[in-house]
């Protein structure tokens, strides 16, 4: 009796297993690609409820979020012979999910690999000043080269930053020191010009003492009253008649009475 009632619900539940594996969910950032009998269909599923008729067609999971992907660090020699590491971060995502699957084994590590090989390939043709004055520019040239070379693969490259460059210890002293002698340098032309500015104003002040004579008449009189009004010292002012200064000053002063 129990034999009997078995052997009905053999069926029933391989029916159950069989939909089972035919009812797929696709999330919001997810596409199903379909192969059906190994051929490709044009369109990929959207999310939501999908029913994929199983064994007949098959469905590969693509992701459309952006991939954020390090770059593991990498021997560069720049182009003025120097040795250096230098790792970056990548950003991509899936525009096709069609050709992601079709046109390469695993987007991922190929992406990866091209990233790695392009960072060697444009860092290694300029030279090190340029890598760390001119990091976004770089990073644009980057950003086109693998994005040039993964599009083929349905994939678009948003954004390429590089992280850190590590130079060997002695470039670090060598750079060093050309910081300080940049610093001493700007230091002197500073205190240059400011020689250059001071002694201007003194050729300004002196023009114009010779073209009004009473103007060193009266920064004679200032001086007499900032001498007299300081009571930290004391001194004896003996009064000289301006008219002693007259051959120095290159004019004879006026008399009161004209």
């Amino acid at each position: 009796m129990d034999a009997l009632l078995t052997i009905p619900l053999v069926p029933v539940v391989v029916v159950v297993l069989w939909l089972a594996s035919c009812i797929k969910i696709l999330n919001e950032y997810e596409r199903g690609v379909i192969f059906r009998l190994g051929r490709l269909l044009p369109e990929p599923r959207g999310p939501g409820l999908r029913f994929i008729f199983w064994p007949i067609d098959r469905m590969v999971r693509i992701s459309l979020r952006t991939v954020t992907q390090d770059v593991p660090p990498q021997d560069v020699i720049t182009k003025d012979n120097v040795s250096i590491k230098v790792n970056a971060v990548i950003y991509f995502r899936v525009m096709d999910p069609n050709r992601s699957v079709v046109e390469v084994e695993d987007y991922l590590y190929a992406t990866s690999q091209m990233a790695q090989t392009s960072l060697r390939s444009v860092l290694g043709q300029v030279e090190l000043d340029e890598l760390l004055i001119q990091r976004e520019q770089l990073n644009q040239r980057l950003q086109s080269v693998i994005d040039r070379q993964t599009d083929p693969w349905g994939i678009k490259v948003s954004a390429v930053e590089i992280k850190h460059v590590d130079l060997p210890e002695e470039m670090r002293r060598a750079i060093a020191r050309q910081a300080e002698a940049e610093r001493t340098r700007r230091a002197k032309i500073i205190a240059a010009e400011g020689e250059y500015q001071a002694a201007q104003k003194l050729v300004d002040a002196a023009r114009m003492m010779s073209e009004q004579p009473m103007s060193l008449q009266m920064r004679y009189l200032q001086t007499l009253a900032e001498i007299a009004t300081n009571n930290r010292s004391t001194m004896t002012i003996f009064p000289i008649p301006i008219d002693l200064l007259a051959p120095f000053i290159g004019k004879k002063p006026q008399s009161p009475s004209s």
